[in-house]
C-alpha cells in the first residue's frame, strides 16, 4: 500500500526520493512528501494528490540536502489532506517519521500525550508514534545522538500494538537514518557511498542491485558507508544480502500505454516462466522442489486448503476446482481475511498453500501463521523469493512471474493458475492417473503459451467489443465448473478498472435469483467454451437472450453454435477443461482494460485501491 522511500549518500536527496516516489505510483496513494536534512535543520514538503503536486511544490520552494526520507501514503486514519501527508515531526519538530502500517492503539497513546502537553496537527496514526518516540528521545538526554535515537524508538515500539514499517531521522543525529518493521516490509538498498530505505525494492531498484529484506522486529541503522541490524528485543539481528533479480527496465512501460496491458502481453512468456524446469516427460509429470516433501508425505495429504485474497482467492477457487479433478484429493478454499478468525477442523494431514503475488498481504500472512500455529504444514506460493510468505512458510513455489506494477492483477494469476495445474498433475501421477494421462497433460501445458499468444493477437477484435458496451451501468459475468472463477476474477477486473458494477456468478445460479436483474442495458459475459458443459452454458445463454439481455461470449474457436446465439464472441482457442480459466481470463482482462481506457479510467492506478495490501 502506502510506499516508503529513504536515501543518504553523495547525491542530491530530493531527486532519488521524488525517482522512488513515482516507482511506487502503483502501491496507491493519495498524497506525498519529503523530509530533507541539511545544516541541522530538516525541511518537510507535503501535498495531497498526485506526485505532480509534491513535485510543483518543491519546484515553486526548493529544497535540498544529502538525507532525506519520502512517502506516498493510502489513507486509513483521517482524511486526503495536506496536513495529515506523511512524513510526521515530533513535539520537538526535530524527528519526523514516514510509517506504512496501522498503530491499533493509537487513540489511547494519543490521549496520554496530550494530557502530557503535546499538540497534534493531523488526524494521524503515524503522528502519534513520532510523538512517542520524541517523548522517549526527550527523557534520554545524557546519551549521544545515534545511540539516543535507537534507544527512543525501541522504548517507543514496545509501547505500540499493530503493524509498521517505519524510517525515521532526527536532527541531532544527521548521519543515520533509523527504520523498523512489524508486519509491514521494508528493505535496505545497499550503495558505494550510499544507501537507501524503501517499501518495495522496486523504488530503488536504478540504483542499486543488492538488498537487505528486514524481518519483523528488526531496527536498521543506515548510514551512507555502513549499516547495522538488531532486534527490538536487544542484541545482533542475522540478515542475507540478496541480489536483485529485476532491473529497472523490468519496472518500466516500455513502448505499452499502460503497466497493465504490458502486463497481459507479457503472459506468454510468465506462463511459460512457471513451468520452466518443472515439467518432466521421463516420468510424466511435475516437479516442485521447493515444497520440501518426498512423494511419501506427499500421498499422506489427504486434505488441501487454499487461501488468499482478491484475485489469488480466485486463482485458489480454479486451484480447487483443478486439483480435485487431476488428484482426487479434497480441497477447500478459505478467504484469507477469514481463516484466522474461524474455528476451522483441521486434522493433521491437512496441507496449506497461502498464496499471494507480493508475499506480503497481511491477512494472508496471518492466515500462513494461524495454520502453523495450529500445527500444519504450511506451503507458499508467492513472486518474491525474499518475502515474508516466502521466508515463514515451510516450502513452496517461486512463481518467477517478474515485478507486476499494474495494481489489477493480471499475470500473477495466470502463473497462479498454472501453478495450480503444476500441483494437480504432480499430486495425480503419485496416486492414480497414468503416464499416458500424465504425458497428456503435459502436451497441454507446454502449449498453454502458444495458445495465450493467439488470443493476445485478437487485441483489436476486443478492443471493439469493450468501447461498444463500455457505458453499460452493470455487468454480469457467469461460467460453470472451472470457469465458474474465471467469471469472478473477470467481474472484478472489470469493477477494479472501470468503476462498472460487474458481478460473477455460477451459469446454473440464473434462475436463482440474478436472472431478475436481465435487462437490454445490462450485458451478460459468459464463459462458454466447448466443455462438459457448454449445451448447460447454451440454455441459459437462450434464457439471457428471451429477455433481450445482451451476451458477450468466450468461446471455443470455430464454435458455430456459440457464434450463433451470442451478440459478440471473444475466441479462445481448445483446450482441456482444467486449462480453461486460464485461457479464458486472457480476452476478459482486456475486455477490461479497453474499456477501462475508453472511459479514461487511470488504469494503472484505479481510485481507492493499492497493489499490495499490507494491513488488515
Amino acid at each position: 500500500m502506502c510506499g516508503i522511500v529513504g536515501y543518504i549518500g553523495k547525491h542530491d536527496a530530493v531527486p532519488v526520493l521524488l525517482d522512488g516516489l513515482r516507482r511506487l505510483e502503483y502501491r496507491g496513494y493519495d498524497s506525498a512528501g519529503v523530509a530533507i536534512l541539511a545544516d541541522g535543520k530538516i525541511s518537510v514538503r507535503k501535498k495531497s494528490g498526485r506526485i505532480a503536486n509534491l513535485t510543483d511544490l518543491i519546484a515553486q520552494s526548493p529544497v535540498a540536502g544529502h538525507v532525506g526520507i519520502a512517502h506516498t501514503r493510502w489513507a486509513t486514519h483521517g482524511g486526503v489532506t495536506d496536513a495529515n501527508a506523511h512524513p510526521h515531526s515530533d513535539q520537538s519538530g526535530r524527528l519526523f517519521l514516514c510509517h506504512n502500517g496501522v498503530i491499533e492503539n493509537y487513540a489511547t497513546i494519543k490521549e496520554q500525550l496530550i494530557s502530557e502537553g503535546h499538540t497534534f496537527k493531523s488526524q494521524t496514526d503515524t503522528e502519534v508514534l513520532a510523538h512517542l518516540i520524541g517523548k522517549e528521545y526527550d527523557a534520554l538526554a545524557s546519551a549521544p545522538g545515534t545511540a539516543r535515537l535507537v534507544k527512543s524508538l525501541r522504548s517507543a515500539l514496545t509501547q505500540v500494538v499493530g503493524t509498521y514499517g517505519i524510517i525515521l531521522m532526527h536532527a541531532d543525529a544527521p548521519g543515520v537514518i533509523v527504520g523498523a518493521r512489524r508486519g509491514s516490509p521494508l528493505v535496505l538498498g545497499l550503495g558505494s557511498g550510499e544507501n537507501f530505505f524503501a517499501s518495495d525494492v522496486s523504488a530503488i531498484v536504478a540504483h542499486t542491485r543488492e538488498a537487505v529484506y528486514l524481518k519483523d522486529f528488526d531496527i536498521a541503522v543506515l548510514g551512507a558507508n555502513d549499516f547495522e541490524i538488531t532486534s527490538l528485543l536487544g542484541g545482533a539481528s542475522g540478515y542475507e544480502v540478496s541480489k536483485v533479480e529485476f532491473s529497472a527496465d523490468d519496472v518500466s512501460k516500455g513502448s505499452y500505454a499502460h503497466y497493465m496491458l504490458k502486463e497481459i502481453h507479457e503472459q506468454p512468456e510468465t506462463i511459460r516462466d512457471a513451468m520452466r524446469g518443472r515439467l518432466v516427460r521421463e516420468e510424466a509429470t511435475a516437479k516442485l522442489g521447493g515444497l520440501g516433501m518426498t512423494p511419501q508425505q506427499l500421498r499422506e495429504v489427504d486434505r488441501i486448503i487454499l487461501t488468499g485474497c482478491g484475485t489469488a482467492s480466485h486463482a485458489a477457487m480454479c486451484g480447487e476446482y483443478i486439483i480435485e479433478a487431476l488428484a482426487h484429493v479434497p480441497v477447500e478454499v478459505e478467504f484469507a481475511s477469514e481463516f484466522r478468525y474461524r474455528n476451522l477442523p483441521l486434522p493433521k494431514d491437512t496441507l496449506v498453500f497461502c498464496i499471494s503475488q507480493s508475499g506480503e498481504t497481511a491477512d494472508t500472512l496471518a492466515a500462513l501463521r494461524e495454520g502453523k500455529r495450529k500445527g500444519l504444514r504450511v506451503l507458499g506460493i508467492c513472486n518474491n523469493v525474499a518475502s515474508t510468505i516466502a521466508r515463514e512458510s515451510d516450502g513452496g513455489v517461486y512463481m518467477h512471474a517478474g515485478p507486476e506494477i499494474g495494481v489489477a492483477a493480471t499475470k500473477s494469476f495466470t502463473s497462479q493458475v498454472t501453478i495450480m495445474a503444476l500441483l494437480g498433475l504432480m499430486l495425480g501421477r503419485i496416486r492414480h492417473l497414468s503416464t499416458t494421462e500424465g504425458l497428456r497433460i503435459l502436451d497441454e501445458l507446454e502449449a498453454l503459451p502458444g495458445k495465450v499468444a493467439r488470443i493476445l493477437a485478437q487485441s483489436d477484435h476486443i478492443r471493439a467489443v469493450a468501447e461498444k458496451y463500455a457505458h453499460a451501468k452493470a455487468m454480469m459475468f457467469l461460467g460453470r465448473q472451472f470457469n465458474y472463477p474465471a467469471a469472478l476474477e473477470g467481474a472484478l477486473k472489470m469493477k477494479e478498472i472501470s468503476y462498472i458494477h460487474a458481478s460473477g456468478y455460477p451459469s446454473a445460479e440464473l434462475k436463482h435469483g440474478v436472472i431478475a436483474l436481465i435487462t437490454p442495458e445490462v450485458p451478460s459475459v459468459f464463459i462458454a467454451p466447448e466443455d462438459s458443459v457448454f449445451e448447460k452454458n447454451v440454455s441459459n445463454i437462450e434464457e439471457v437472450k428471451a429477455r433481450k439481455g445482451p451476451i458477450i461470449a468466450v468461446g471455443t474457436e470455430g464454435c458455430d453454435r456459440i457464434a450463433k446465439v451470442a451478440d459478440d464472441v471473444l475466441w479462445i482457442p481448445e483446450c482441456p477443461d482444467y486449462l480453461s480459466p486460464i485461457l479464458a481470463s486472457i480476452p476478459l482482462q482486456l475486455l477490461a482494460y479497453y474499456t477501462a481506457v475508453h472511459l479514461g479510467c487511470d488504469v494503472d492506478k484505479p481510485r481507492n485501491l493499492a497493489k499490495s495490501v499490507t494491513v488488515e
